[in-house]
């Protein structure tokens, strides 16, 4: 008996990749026209190409240094959080502790919140609390590494808590057995098996810390202003530079893009794991 092709699904999902794809092909397009095509009649095939304004971009020090903060940040962010997390995780589902279903919600709860209701606490706490002498958290990569930390902290802890509970209990109870100590199964049994998880946690929240903007622009002024902030100096009561801003925008998806290639073989891997248990 033959099988007839699935030509309807793969035309639908076509379509719908088709319709995600394209506002990505729109911004290539209005990046590399020149200003005044860009608001003669839309031509969706480009005919020619107009490099200058990644060519601006590329060569301006101040974006570069936009561009350093932000995968500093997000870097350093991701890192912490994912090891603070999968640490978490361990110790609230490896161990009888008292209320740890409590603690699990109460997590979430912080992520719950809208960014904008934390603004003026944080705002007061990196300008007047943490505060020695001359040295402040305000303005600074490690203050904005910390700020990300009280959204993307409760994710992880949430996306890595399958993970964890999906490693059978019996694996620590033997390496206990054979004389080894709780960092040892920690490092040699937990981490390796939890390394799909750690890695989807990984991008997820770097991804978030990539494109997060308000905090950014609430909380830094020149030393840790990162590249999403930038593209609000390109709009200004003259008019607003959309080829450059659309130049930029393209540049923050390759970070990105080389992070994802990364860990791809790890994502479906990681979001599957523990979903079922037998």
């Amino acid at each position: 008996m033959k099988t007839r092709f699935p030509w309807l699904p793969v035309v639908l999902w076509t379509l719908i990749s088709l319709a995600t794809l394209f506002p990505i092909y729109w911004l290539f397009v209005i990046s590399v026209k020149q200003p005044f095509d860009l608001f003669s009649t839309p031509d969706v095939i480009l005919r020619s190409f107009f490099w200058k304004n990644y060519q601006d971009v590329l060569t301006n020090p101040t974006l570069r240094g936009y561009m350093l903060n932000s995968l500093i940040i997000s870097s350093g962010n991701a890192l912490l959080v994912t090891t603070l997390g999968f640490l978490a995780c361990y110790a609230l589902t490896r161990f009888d502790l008292a209320g740890k279903e409590s603690i699990f919600f109460w997590t979430i709860t912080n992520r719950m919140a809208p960014p904008a209701v934390f603004l003026l606490p944080l705002f007061l706490l990196l300008t007047q609390v943490y505060r020695i002498g001359d040295f402040s958290l305000a303005d600074s990569k490690l203050g904005m590494i910390l700020v990300y930390c009280s959204f993307n902290l409760p994710f992880a802890i949430w996306t890595l808590r399958p993970t964890v509970e999906g490693i059978p209990k019996e694996l620590d109870e033997a390496a206990y057995m054979d004389g080894a100590s709780p960092w040892t199964v920690l490092y040699d049994i937990i981490f390796p098996l939890a390394r799909p998880g750690l890695a989807v946690t990984l991008i997820l929240t770097w991804v978030f810390a990539w494109n997060e903007y308000l905090l950014a622009a609430t909380l830094t002024n020149f030393h840790a202003r990162t590249l999403t902030t930038g593209l609000s100096e390109y709009v200004t009561t003259t008019g607003t530079a959309w080829g450059i801003m659309a130049a930029i925008s393209m540049l923050t998806l390759v970070p990105a893009l080389i992070v994802f290639s990364v860990v791809q073989r790890h994502i479906v891997a990681g979001l599957t794991f523990g979903a079922v248990k037998g």
